[in-house]
């Protein structure tokens, strides 16, 4: 087993519902494989509904609930997409709260899809560079974020090292730069 994220805490914060399974769970597996140990965090104890695109897929045992954890709980936070997930979960206050509170205490985010929604949600994509599914562009650029088209973005502008992608396809350029990014080798922004 790959050892770069051995001790390394990930929350993977979802909606309770109508996540993008294989935005969860390749991810979820590359943090595993890495060494580091993930941790399924959504507003509701019990379970989260995937799905693949449109039609349901796997249930997924839920860790921790928004209102129990904090910035302090992890090292870094992932943010799958699905169109449901991100607007359901961005109603969410203890969600958007903790997005926020892991930007100011300078921990790593990585988000793909439509996960960017959370972000803007949380006010923390100005003056950032970031991408998502094309459909956010207007909503990141109204937060003051700046739009690009691109597989993987890493943006260090900010108090943090943000990550995003566009979609399935982008998961492994985003999976082996979450990775690195979340190593504790990795350098600080």
């Amino acid at each position: 087993m790959a050892e770069e994220l051995r001790e390394v805490r990930v929350g993977v914060l979802v909606a309770n519902e109508g996540i993008e399974q294989v935005e969860l769970t390749e991810p979820w597996e590359a943090v595993l494989g890495a060494g580091g140990t993930p941790q399924l965090i959504a507003p509701e104890p019990g379970s989260a509904q995937a799905m693949n695109h449109l039609e349901m897929a796997d249930r997924f045992e839920v860790g921790r609930t928004t209102e129990g954890v904090s910035a302090d709980d992890f090292d870094a936070l992932i943010l799958p997409g699905g169109v449901a997930n991100p607007d359901r979960l961005r109603t969410d206050a203890d969600a958007v709260a903790l997005v926020k509170d892991v930007f100011l205490a300078g921990k790593p985010v990585a988000a793909i899809c439509h996960g960017p929604w959370t972000l803007v949600e949380a006010g923390v994509v100005k003056g950032r560079t970031l991408t998502s599914w094309p459909s956010l562009q207007t909503d990141i650029a109204n937060a003051g974020g700046c739009w690009v088209d691109e597989e993987v973005v890493v943006c260090t502008s900010g108090p943090n090292t943000l990550i995003t992608s566009r979609k399935p396809d982008d998961l492994k350029a985003f999976c082996a730069q979450l990775i690195e990014t979340f190593s504790p080798t990795a350098k600080a922004p």
